[in-house]
């Protein structure tokens, strides 16, 4: 019955169409250290992809170094990596179409090694580091989400081989326990989730008096980018 009812109170229509997407990302780029040159390997080097904040989109390139690994490098700090921080645009959201196309194009250009390459970012980044690192975790070493969240539905749909990436992907999570803008319960959700999947590598730090800003003592430890280099790719 329900069968007939279907068939007589729909005509059943299909949508064929071309779509195309122009991407347009500003990003500032951050040579290594040529002091550093024992971190390359045959002569490729590791890519730090870092995502900012809500706070820092829009078409002024010198908001990205408020924060995190970019700020760093404007105080002195060298790196042993290529550190790739591009800008959202204002009134937008991290695209994982935009930032996988950016991520192509300075592969192509530099003497990157494609299976030391990571990602990390803060806030709104951090939501941007679950979403892009979960959806595409072949791309990434290793993924280091900062008071951020996601879509536990990601690991649901995921695909064998995705699945396969995400269970061999490191994941280091930090959240701020008296965080007013992203609760704590956002990051313990996603670690829980991943264990459940799974994934043989999920650790979450919580800084027990931090509120939102749990960023800058994170990306301020040494430790930190010695777990990631710790970690490639195939």
């Amino acid at each position: 019955m329900m069968s007939h009812e279907w068939s007589t109170a729909f005509e059943s229509r299909r949508l064929e169409a071309t779509l195309t997407k122009e991407v347009r990302l500003r990003y500032l780029l951050a040579m290594p250290a040529e002091e550093e040159a024992e971190a390359a390997e045959n002569g490729r080097w590791p890519l730090v992809l870092f995502l900012h904040g809500a706070g820092e989109r829009g078409d002024d390139l010198e908001l990205v170094t408020k924060h995190g690994p970019p700020r760093l490098v404007c105080e002195g700090r060298r790196f042993p990596f290529f550190l790739v921080a591009p800008q959202c645009p204002g009134g937008e959201v991290w695209s994982a179409d935009a930032l996988l196309t950016l991520l192509d194009e300075v592969l192509k250009r530099h003497p990157i090694d494609p299976g030391r390459v990571y990602l990390t970012g803060l806030s709104m980044g951090g939501y941007g580091t679950w979403s892009l690192g979960l959806k595409h975790p072949e791309r990434f070493a290793a993924i280091v989400p900062i008071c951020g969240g996601g879509n536990t539905i990601d690991l649901l749909l995921a695909k064998e081989k995705q699945a396969e990436a995400l269970c061999s992907l490191g994941i280091w999570a930090f959240h701020g326990a008296k965080d007013p803008v992203v609760p704590v319960e956002e990051s313990r959700r996603m670690v829980e989730a991943l264990r459940r999947f799974g994934c043989r590598e999920v650790e979450l730090t919580v800084y027990p008096e931090a509120e939102h800003d749990s960023w800058t003592q994170t990306y301020a430890n040494d430790d930190l980018y010695e777990w990631l280099l710790m970690h490639r790719r195939g």
